[in-house]
């Protein structure tokens, strides 16, 4: 038997709390495994490169996919 939450594509329409463009500033709360930190806005993850854990940044959104977003640092 399985469950389902509704329509296979539920949550990939969903609107993203980041846009492409658009400068946020968030702390760096972990460290990918590629060394790029990880941001969170509203739960949504964003990795920015040349980033440390603690870091409070301002970033830009250079990519948003259906899981998590890329951003490249503007001011740390």
């Amino acid at each position: 038997m399985s469950y389902s939450y509704g329509d296979s594509r539920s949550g990939y329409n969903m609107k993203k709390p980041v846009e492409v463009g658009k400068e946020y500033e968030a702390k760096i709360e972990d460290l990918s495994r590629r060394g790029d930190g990880i941001a969170k806005i509203e739960g949504f993850i964003i990795f920015i490169a040349n980033t440390k854990q603690g870091d409070n940044v301002k970033f830009k959104v250079t990519r948003v996919g259906n899981r998590f977003a890329t951003g490249e640092l503007v001011e740390a």
